[in-house]
């Protein structure tokens, strides 16, 4: 499996990349367990009230979560490129620029 990790404004998020012959979670609106690679990462977005506490640039703020949506692709190349926009695009939606999001992918070898 292949964990994507972004950081900015002092946050950090992860979302993976299950590979095939990998079992991926299997819950409502999971992608076709034939996909030979499936993303899989939160997805949150700033309120107002309620939500959970995030500290983002040392300012406290509120995001919701989205029930994660797993997607399936054909190539890894494809798999990456989606993750690696998913994770900027979650950090775009609590004020940080793309510019100052960090990605990186790390292979996590089987226990």
């Amino acid at each position: 499996m292949l964990l994507v990790r972004g950081s900015g404004g002092g946050t950090s998020l992860t979302g993976t990349i299950y590979e095939r012959g990998e079992e991926p979670p299997s819950f409502k609106g999971a992608p076709d367990e034939d996909a030979p690679y499936v993303w899989v990462c939160d997805a949150f977005y700033e309120v107002e009230s309620g939500g959970s506490e995030l500290v983002v640039d040392g300012e406290a703020i509120r995001v919701a979560f989205e029930s994660p949506a797993p997607r399936g692709f054909d190539t890894r190349d494809q798999a990456v490129a989606a993750a690696e926009e998913h994770v900027r695009t979650q950090f775009a939606r609590v004020g940080v620029p793309e510019a100052d999001v960090e990605v990186e992918v790390v292979k996590e070898e089987p226990t």
